[in-house]
């Protein structure tokens, strides 16, 4: 019942509208969005079957059925597992009533019909997730140049190092060197919170 008030309150449609920051709390992603971990919601596409909510940490998708049916499937891209590509903007034609946003969580693809009348939101949505993908791709090609980089100092080392003294102590050295140095890449270049992306971009 609630959903249906709340649906009626905010004008839901078969197509998705966007919601406001001050309506976030009368929809049920609101439920899911991890307020203690400090996750935020920065935009929120709701229509009557389907909602797919932003935050600084995540996209949750609750997949609807039916506008009838209460029974939802709750699906979590965090951005640190699933990256952003393929982001495709279709705007509307003449008789169109929906614009039409694309893009790829991981192997998951995505697509969302969104009123028209919010083209404004889902540009500043779209860029948003541009230049996630894009420091998403450009961190993952660091990242493999850190971990090639630590490759070549491994087997320079070996060639170097070739009498035998205190092996053990040299292994665990070399080991805790290597797990240091990957751990720190992977700090700088695995981005788990895109807030500063959402802020930049979403006018809230």
């Amino acid at each position: 019942m609630f959903g249906k008030v709340a649906a009626d309150i905010l004008g839901i449609s078969d197509i998705g509208s966007v919601i406001k920051p001050q309506d976030y709390d009368k929809v049920d992603s609101d439920d899911y969005v991890m307020h203690e971990d400090n996750e935020k919601i920065y935009f929120l596409i709701k229509s009557k079957t389907d909602e797919y909510c932003f935050t600084n940490l995540a996209l949750i998708h609750l997949d609807g059925t039916s506008a009838i049916s209460k029974k939802r499937t709750l699906r979590r891209y965090s951005y640190g597992t699933y990256s952003i590509s393929d982001v495709l903007l279709e705007t509307a034609g003449t008789v169109d009533l929906d614009i039409e946003i694309k893009f790829t969580m991981g192997s998951a693809a995505l697509s969302i019909d969104v009123h028209k009348k919010h083209i404004a939101e889902i540009k500043d949505l779209y860029k948003a997730l541009i230049k996630i993908s894009e420091i998403t791709h450009e961190n993952e090609a660091a990242m493999a140049y850190a971990k090639e980089s630590l490759g070549l100092a491994s087997s320079t080392l070996n060639r170097v190092v070739k009498h035998d003294i205190d092996t053990a102590g040299q292994f665990k050295e070399i080991n805790q060197a290597a797990f240091d140095w990957l751990t720190g890449a992977r700090k700088q270049y695995k981005i788990k919170d895109f807030g500063f992306v959402f802020e930049k971009y979403i006018n809230q």
